[in-house]
């Protein structure tokens, strides 16, 4: 009797090869293909003509071992991964099989259809490209259109446990995901309906519903509260600590006096905001006595000790280089060092004996330095203050907290702010007006309010304080030979300053060529547009030009505070950067024990590391403001909001509300019957019949528009736990009669 032949598996598609090369993280030949999906000898001849196929359309990345795209002009299909927006919110992308030293051309893509989510940074997709001008440099550029997305298969994920039809299903929180997971009865680990859960992705073929077997379980989902865990997770924040630290941390106890300057009859005080649970810096002032020094001043920064407690190589130095910050969400914090030291012996309490590395000032009438020094200390915080409490005492308003110190600490704290003032403005320091969004939540975890934060002189003086420190501490490792982790800021890549100029020419504005660019021009334009409606915009845009601030142990500077020199200092409860600076300190003084080790390791390595962690703790803060705004919109549909267009595109108009700061796209499909055309120099968009113009800075309320929710948002688990920006899909249009408006706007 003969064998049945075995049946065949089925060829796989284009888009199935396409993820199967582009998620392997090894390369990836035929064989490998053949080996995946099972394939037979027909199959395989069949697959090598796809192959061919495939590479000469461009599908496949030349990154990858015997799969190569050609090299040069763009084919008209081709992969690409989207990096980020444009000054107007355009989707930008590059290929990902480009070769070669010159940069690639730039590549816009089109909007997504209606109904699939936006695109974001680190999407892969697979589109369709179509030669078009660079409004910039006038070259060749390429529009995309997205054909399949390419979905990154994922090692674990993060969603709601919901039942239904004999098995569990794992619904994900990440917004982009695009299916759920099925969840085998024996791999809930006794999860229920609506537990936010994370899971390991099981290996399984490629067609068909993917697995996952639950590993943990969080606590239920219940709309905003579950936010910040949700960010947390998604973002990759550690949360827990070792037993070993956290043994640590409950072991430590105060620091002996010996060997360290007594400063406990000195009443320096802490300045921070009224939610702050750990005071890391203090600070004090006084008239310098020195006859050469008229009108100058001596400062004093106290810095919690925190290279006493946190060892080189200990348990609690590991937890804290991993996290490498502590992260900041509206309903929580995750500290870089456990409570038992950022809210005990290293947070500067009032009216307790706190060890503290300290550095004296010296500055004239101008603010300019005249000399510093660094010793270890112990000290004892006078008061614990807020900024409003200390700004409302320099107005005349004292309480009965500030009251006994207004002259002896915070009249003196302000003069010697004056001086640091002077040589701020003197320096060109880029001075940008961009107010922050305070997201105020209950102790249940739901949005009460959206606030602008209050801006006094007192947080001014305390950043002058600051900056004056951090500057003495560069300045002083750098003569002492030491190594030093300095805070690097480069001045604004070309690429950036000449998209800023195409800006801000629309607006009438001018940003001089062929000079070494500083941060006091960038002043000088601010300065001019403060005038205009589109002076946030402006500033917005301006933000967006610079370069990011890294931590490297070579110096290149401060661009955007002026410096020639600069390291962070001041606050090593949250930066781990701080604690590194703090050991250099204590090695080069010779100031005792903690110290910088005869070996400290690869600082450049540990720059890119610690550069990193500030980067995704900065992402997890933006991705929870935003869910967080959304959910307290959410329980305002149909209310009426102001806004401002911030962007203008050849697809539509982006909106900012002025209240919250939400922001999002309104289609132009959305405004109306006529067409309107796209002046990308004008930054406007035009109707063709009624001449009607929607221009940036344009206010949105009242006449020129009313901009109210609709009721898209369906209050369930799943839409609770990906709440995003929102989205603005219609708009009325300038002029039209508030009585007979339909418009809404959707989250």
């Amino acid at each position: 009797m003969t064998k049945s032949r075995q049946k065949s598996a089925p060829f796989p598609s284009r888009e199935d090869i396409l993820r199967f090369v582009t998620e392997s993280p090894a390369p990836v030949g035929r064989r490998e293909i053949v080996r995946a999906f099972r394939l037979d000898a027909d199959q395989r001849a069949r697959l090598k003509r796809v192959l061919r196929d495939m590479e000469e359309d461009g599908s496949l990345p030349s990154r990858r071992r015997r799969l190569s795209a050609k090299a040069g002009v763009l084919p008209a299909v081709t992969v690409l991964e989207i990096t980020g927006t444009d000054t107007d919110g355009e989707v930008l992308a590059r290929p990902l099989a480009w070769e070669g030293d010159a940069p690639p051309p730039v590549i816009t893509m089109a909007p997504e259809k209606r109904g699939r989510p936006a695109l974001g940074p680190g999407d892969r997709v697979l589109a369709r490209l179509a030669r078009v001008r660079d409004a910039v440099s006038g070259g060749v550029a390429y529009e995309g259109r997205t054909m399949r997305r390419i979905d990154a298969r994922p090692s674990h994920v993060l969603g709601v446990y919901e039942t239904g039809g004999g098995q569990g299903r794992l619904r994900p929180t990440d917004r982009r995901a695009r299916s759920d997971f099925v969840v085998a009865p024996g791999d809930s680990m006794g999860a229920q309906p609506g537990d936010l859960v994370r899971a390991k992705v099981l290996p399984g073929r490629r067609l068909g519903p993917r697995r996952a077997q639950v590993i943990e379980r969080l606590e239920k989902t219940e709309g905003a509260k579950s936010i910040g865990l949700i960010t947390l997770h998604e973002c990759g924040i550690p949360t827990q600590f070792t037993d070993q630290a956290l043994a640590q941390a409950a072991a430590a106890g105060a620091a002996p006096p010996e060997g360290r300057d007594d400063l406990r009859d000195l009443p320096l005080v802490t300045i921070d905001g009224a939610d702050a649970r750990d005071f890391d810096d203090a600070v004090w002032a006084e008239p310098d006595g020195d006859a050469d020094n008229p009108g100058g001043w001596h400062l004093l920064v106290a810095i919690a000790d925190v290279a006493w407690y946190v060892r080189p190589g200990d348990a609690l130095d590991a937890c804290a280089y991993e996290r490498g910050n502590s992260v900041y969400l509206p309903d929580r914090v995750v500290p870089m060092l456990p409570e038992a030291l950022s809210n005990g012996w290293c947070s500067l309490n009032p009216g307790e004996d706190r060890p503290c590395l300290a550095a004296h000032l010296w500055i004239d009438a101008d603010g300019a330095p005249l000399r510093h020094a660094f010793v270890r200390a112990t000290m004892r915080s006078a008061a614990r203050l807020t900024y409003s409490q200390v700004q409302a005492a320099c107005d005349g308003m004292p309480d009965d907290a500030t009251g006994p110190l207004a002259e002896t600490v915070v009249r003196p704290l302000y003069g010697a702010y004056g001086a640091l003032a002077k040589a701020r403005k003197m320096r060109g320091v880029l001075e940008l007006d961009l107010p922050e969004r305070r997201v105020v939540v209950d102790e249940d975890g739901a949005v009460t309010g959206i606030e602008i934060r209050p801006r006094h002189d007192s947080h001014r003086l305390i950043e002058e304080f600051m900056i004056a420190a951090n500057v003495a501490a560069a300045e002083t490792l750098a003569k002492a030979r030491q190594p030093c982790m300095h805070r690097n800021h480069d001045a604004p890549p070309l690429d950036k300053l000449e998209a800023l100029r195409q800006f801000l020419d629309g607006l009438g504005l001018k940003l001089a060529r062929g000079q070494v660019i500083k941060a006091s021009q960038f002043n000088q334009i601010l300065a001019k547009a403060a005038a205009l409606p589109q002076a946030h915009m402006v500033n917005q845009v301006v933000l967006r030009s610079q370069a990011q601030a890294e931590y490297r142990p070579g110096n290149i500077g401060h661009f955007g505070l002026a410096l020639g020199r600069y390291c962070h200092f001041t606050s090593p409860i949250r930066r781990y950067a701080d604690l590194l600076v703090h050991r250099a300190l204590i090695r080069g003084a010779k100031l005792g024990a903690g110290g910088l080790e005869a070996e400290p390791g690869d600082f450049a390595q540990m720059g890119e590391h610690i550069s990193g962690t500030e980067r995704r703790a900065q992402g997890a803060e933006r991705d929870a403001v935003n869910r967080f705004t959304a959910a307290y919109l959410a329980d305002r549909v149909g209310a009426v909001f102001a806004g401002r267009i911030n962007g203008v595109t050849r697809f539509g108009l982006f909106v900012t509300l002025d209240d919250t700061g939400a922001d999002g796209l309104v289609p132009m499909r959305t405004l109306g019957r006529e067409y309107f055309d796209h002046d990308e120099r004008r930054h406007c968009l035009e109707g063709r019949d009624t001449g009607t113009l929607f221009t940036l800075g344009d206010q949105v309320e009242g006449g020129r528009g009313v901009l109210s929710l609709g009721a898209w948002v369906k209050r369930s688990v799943r839409q609770a736990t990906r709440l995003d920006q929102v989205r603005l899909y219609k708009l009325s249009t300038p002029g039209a009669s508030t009585g007979d408006q339909k418009n809404t706007v959707h989250l």
